[in-house]
């Protein structure tokens, strides 16, 4: 015999009902034992019904008329002739019951524990004359039991404790007098006590009944059919990419429904345990699904078989060095909880015994405290221990797998994967079995943890990337076109699954946590994208808490610059292609270098040096392995390098400015590339990632244009750039005379002394000079290390434009999700 319960969401109405009849037809071959739970909403229904009577609202009679329709309804549609009037007239009566008891309440003004049993069962109650009607007509010789007449409890109203042994011997007996059936029904939930009063089971009652049967009746197994397909490894609502846990032990399931996991309640598992039977569970409307199976012996697995949470925790610590080498501290604070009745969650202390932290529900920490200071009062007026320390606002989350002790490492990559997040742990306990780590952390953090974890441990092929962009101009236009063209295939191939969740101009911010259509993103960041502030934007970004997230900053703004400190502080990684701040005083890089390897993620800025060229990448590798760099001789202005490269005998220099503009080469400002300051900000950044200290006053930048043309507006530059004209003829005629050539070189080294020093400025090289054989954008840093002495480091290639420019930012957010 199989045994299956079947819940409300399989119950709720007579279209739901029907698939039940044809998943029992389908399986027709082996005698069923069906358990039912009520009419999905009833329960609830009848309780606010019974409060309403209680307080005297009318609304009563709206609620119980509700489920008079809905019960009326199914059994229209599903029964015909004699059948449906017959079940037409048992839910009149059981309704009369119903309003019977309503009526008292509202003169009596009580709603007891007692009468809410009597109210509440009629739900379960009325599901089997529907069921049991149903079947029949569909040819099933089928068996009806009441499980009043069946279940024996206790008088703990709404909590009833069964009386396994009698209830045994009425099911057995009440088998033996039905005889022969292909299916018997009966309702969960309910029993009756002693006095012949109706009692109910509590929460998963229903769950309760069917286990109970199933092992009294020694069934081959029991089945829960509902409206999930099994037990999955997280909470899909949570963790999306949640998997079907196909086998799992008793007690795994356990751990996992205790720490949150809704599917089924701890109590229905131990008569199954203790039989041996065992426990699947598997969704009623999708019958192809193997669902989840719990036994004694499930497939080993590999290592964690879930993660589950609960929230509404806090955390009460006694501490004190008068409990150092002092017996009897732990069973004073656990007997003062006990006496009021506070459960105790988890527990944790330390090797020195300098102090005791326990877990309980948020909603007893004042009582658990007035119990506490009662108990330890004196304790702590004399010093020996301090006054209770209490922390709120917290979850618990468990990592379950009998076969965790069989695979090491596993703390480790959980912890790593928090710890990259941003995501700080208050508390950690694990059994000697080691079947379950709990870990506490704030509730804000629960759903970033479990996703952060779900793809440590499930999804190790998987990692997903969120990405917020500020900037969508024409670098970051390119980034999000090549993400788009990427995309699917870095998924294939390297299981990276890159989403941007956030887009920002200088207007308007977008969000969306499952990604945007990067197809269309510009058409809707304008429809549906909101006004807002830089501020705005990175308050959001805070406050959707993602896992491996990442601030990308596509602009030229200071202001933009300026939040990579809350940013970084948040544990969101920066991706920077604008140098502002790599280049802002040696305090603040020292500053966000600190703040990211503090908060575990990273600052990256390859582009600001090079665009896409692996510059920075190079130098920080070959730091990272002991060598020295002691001289740097570069072109870092693709914009400056066109413009030297055109400027000659057949282009004069005010064409050769235009020409960089319009092949898009220069800020909409150009004479940010032609003061020089943007590659002397460029030759400080590469100064610093070799190790030295140095401010932006420290590189000499002399300039070559009259500084009032640098003063005023654009337009007032670009309509006296003429009178610049003669003077640059001059200095390449006299460059030409002596058969050199003009290029803009950034310079470091240490002098004599061994101090640091920088310069950026026109040199007239000789044409062999591999300054000169630069090609239009073209970049190339030379490195001088103790490695490379006779011989220089040569990184060479297109230092300008959108698209090596965006590379390059893409290549800085693959290096960070390579951390994750």
């Amino acid at each position: 015999m199989e045994v299956i319960k079947f819940g409300g969401s399989s119950l709720v109405d007579a279209s739901a009902m029907t698939q039940v009849a044809d998943v029992l037809e389908a399986r027709k071959e082996v005698p069923k034992f069906v358990v039912l739970s009520a009419m999905g909403g009833a329960t609830d229904a009848l309780l606010r019904a019974g409060r309403s009577a209680r307080d005297g609202d009318p609304a009563w009679h709206t609620l119980v008329s509700d489920l008079r329709s809905r019960h009326l309804e199914a059994a229209s549609s599903l029964l015909d002739g004699d059948e449906a009037q017959n079940v037409a007239q048992e839910v009149e009566d059981g309704l009369a019951y119903v309003r019977s008891i309503c009526e008292g309440l509202q003169l009596l003004h009580e709603f007891s524990d007692h009468t809410k049993d009597a109210l509440v069962s009629m739900g379960e109650r009325l599901s089997v004359p529907l069921m049991h009607a149903m079947l029949s007509q569909r040819g099933f010789k089928v068996g009806r039991l009441s499980a009043l007449d069946v279940v024996v409890t206790d008088s703990q109203y709404g909590a009833a404790v069964v009386d396994r042994a009698r209830t045994a011997e009425n099911l057995r007996q009440a088998m033996a007098d039905l005889g022969p059936c292909d299916v018997v029904v009966m309702e969960g939930f309910v029993g009756r006590d002693d006095q012949g009063e109706v009692t109910t089971l509590g929460r998963g009652g229903s769950d309760l009944t069917a286990s109970l049967v199933a092992s009294i009746l020694g069934a081959s197994h029991m089945e829960k059919s509902t409206d999930v397909p099994g037990m999955l490894t997280a909470d899909p609502r949570v963790v999306p990419t949640a998997k079907i846990i196909d086998s799992m032990s008793y007690e795994e399931a356990m751990e996992l429904c205790h720490f949150g996991a809704k599917v089924i309640y701890p109590p229905t598992l131990i008569p199954l345990r203790e039989a041996g039977i065992p426990l699947v569970i598997r969704s009623t409307f999708n019958t192809e699904s193997p669902g989840t199976t719990i036994s004694s012996q499930p497939d080993p697995g590999s290592g964690v078989r879930g993660v589950s949470s609960i929230d509404g925790m806090a955390l009460v610590t006694l501490v004190g060095g008068g409990m150092v080498g002092i017996p009897g501290y732990s069973r004073r604070m656990f007997m003062a909880l006990s006496m009021r009745q506070v459960n105790v969650v988890l527990i944790t202390q330390g090797s020195s015994e300098h102090s005791i932290t326990v877990a309980v529900q948020e909603s007893e920490v004042d009582n658990a405290l007035e119990a506490l200071n009662d108990e330890f009062e004196s304790d702590i007026k004399v010093g020996k221990v301090e006054p209770f320390r209490v922390e709120r606002g917290l979850s618990i989350l468990a990592l379950v797998g009998d076969a965790m002790h069989h695979h090491t490492g596993l703390s480790g990559r959980a912890f790593d994967a928090l710890g990259k997040n941003g995501i700080n742990i208050y508390a950690i306990a694990q059994g000697s079995t080691e079947r379950n780590i709990s870990i506490v952390l704030q509730k804000k953090d629960v759903a970033k943890a479990l996703r952060a974890l779900h793809s440590t441990l499930f999804e190790r092929d998987t990692r997903r990337i969120h990405l917020f962009c500020a900037g969508v101009g024409n670098v970051g236009g390119t980034l999000l076109s090549q993400i788009a063209a990427a995309r699917q295939e870095l998924f294939d191939t390297r299981g990276l699954d890159i989403r941007v969740v956030g887009l920002a101009n200088s207007r308007r911010f977008l969000l969306q946590e499952e990604g945007v259509a990067l197809a269309d993103w510009k058409a809707t960041l304008e429809r549906e994208g909101a006004p807002g502030t830089l501020g705005d934007f990175v308050a959001r970004m805070k406050d959707m808490n993602l896992e491996n997230a990442v601030f990308v900053d596509n602009t030229a703004s200071a202001q933009v610059a300026s939040v990579y400190e809350e940013v970084l502080s948040a544990s969101i990684g920066v991706v920077a292609s604008n140098k502002i701040a790599a280049a802002d005083t040696q305090s603040r890089y020292d500053t966000l270098k600190g703040l990211a390897r503090a908060k575990s993620t990273q600052y990256r800025f390859e582009t600001n040096v090079g665009a896409g060229l692996p510059v920075i990448d190079t130098i920080e590798h070959l730091v990272q392995s002991g060598d020295r760099i002691h001289r740097i001789d570069a072109v870092l202005s693709g914009t400056l390098n066109f413009l030297f490269s055109t400027f000659g005998p057949e282009c004069g220099f005010v064409d050769a400015v235009q020409g960089a503009m319009d092949a898009g080469y220069t800020e909409p400002d150009p004479r940010i590339d032609l003061s020089g300051v943007d590659v002397q900000r460029k030759i400080l950044i590469l100064a610093r990632e070799a190790g030295y200290t140095m401010e932006m006053s420290d590189v000499d930048n002399p300039g070559f244009l009259p500084p009032a043309l640098m003063e005023g507006s654009v337009q007032g530059f670009l309509e006296g750039l003429p009178t610049a004209e003669e003077g640059m003829q001059a200095r390449l005629a006299e460059a030409a005379a002596k058969g050199l050539q003009l290029r803009y070189v950034a310079t470091f080294e240490r002098n004599a002394q061994g101090q640091p020093t920088a310069q950026v400025g026109l040199q007239a090289l000789p044409p062999e000079h591999p300054f000169c054989q630069l090609q239009g954008s073209d970049n190339v840093v030379m490195l001088k290390t103790d490695r490379y002495a006779d011989r220089p480091l040569i990184v060479q290639g297109a230092g300008a434009g959108a698209d090596v420019t965006a590379m390059g930012v893409f290549a800085d957010i693959m290096r960070f999700a390579a951390t994750r």
